[in-house]
């Protein structure tokens, strides 16, 4: 049988998705499961560009790592303003089928645990989210497990020629990145000495601040569709979203900034 373009891209199986719970699905219940459906695909696709990013890094291929840096960084735009199209549900639109979604909440997705623990925002408390045994559980203790972006880096680093800090190369991987003095002041040496690391660096800090943005937009959005109450799947809602905000995945090259 040929392919077509709907078989190719399994269309019957994709758009019997959007299914509700139970009864009759709400009017504005379609656009909350498509808009969530596809922040999961487009999470599976910076997964994807995030872990060819890593072996570009390592394997210094500083053209092909920033032309993927760039394709990771327009999906983020993409994520971001995905924001505006749920604004478009008024507090009326959610709570009409809010109920239907039970303890069900984005708070547990476990790709943007993942994503996150790639970028270096290792939390061993995620985890437990996740029943013991489960493969969701099994992915997101390996990625907690696993080297970061930022080790990737520095790896790139040490393979262009640069004397990376002992301390900043064998880190302990399921900690949060800590800023590393020494570590800065080389990095600030890179930035007025070699172009090529220092545009690598500010594709990082572009990838650090869309990260940021998203996150501020998810919180405004929360607070305006639901104010204060709390979260369906556990959580304080906008208060524990509040909390994740200006928390950088790459602290050494916001503090270089004061140094250039």
């Amino acid at each position: 049988m040929a392919v077509t373009y709907a078989s190719y891209l399994r269309l019957d199986d994709l758009l019997a998705l959007q299914q509700p719970q139970q009864g009759e699905q709400e009017h504005d219940e379609t656009l909350f499961v498509i808009i969530h459906q596809v922040y999961e695909l487009w999470f599976k696709e910076m997964l994807h560009e995030l872990d060819f990013l890593m072996r570009l890094l390592r394997e210094n291929d500083p053209p092909r790592a920033q032309h993927t840096l760039k394709r990771i960084l327009t999906i983020l735009k993409v994520l971001v303003a995905q924001i505006d199209i749920l604004e478009t549900m008024t507090p009326l639109g959610f709570l009409a089928f809010r109920d239907r979604l039970d303890a069900g909440s984005g708070f547990q997705s476990f790709q943007f645990r993942e994503l996150e623990f790639v970028l270096g925002l290792k939390n061993a408390n995620a985890i437990d989210r996740y029943p013991a045994g489960s493969e969701l559980r099994r992915r997101v203790e390996s990625r907690y497990r696993s080297a970061t972006l930022w080790d990737a880096f520095l790896k790139f680093l040490v393979a262009s020629g640069y004397a990376v800090p002992k301390a900043a190369l064998e880190r302990d991987v399921t900690t949060l990145v800590e800023p590393n003095v020494e570590l800065q002041r080389l990095l600030v040496e890179m930035y007025r000495s070699n172009p090529t690391v220092q545009s690598v660096c500010e594709r990082l800090v572009d990838l650090d601040e869309g990260l940021m943005e998203w996150r501020y937009r998810h919180v405004k959005m929360v607070e305006r569709t639901i104010g204060t109450r709390r979260g369906t799947g556990g959580s304080t809602g906008a208060a524990y979203l509040m909390n994740t905000l200006n928390r950088p995945a790459f602290p050494d090259l916001w503090a270089i900034r004061t140094e250039l």
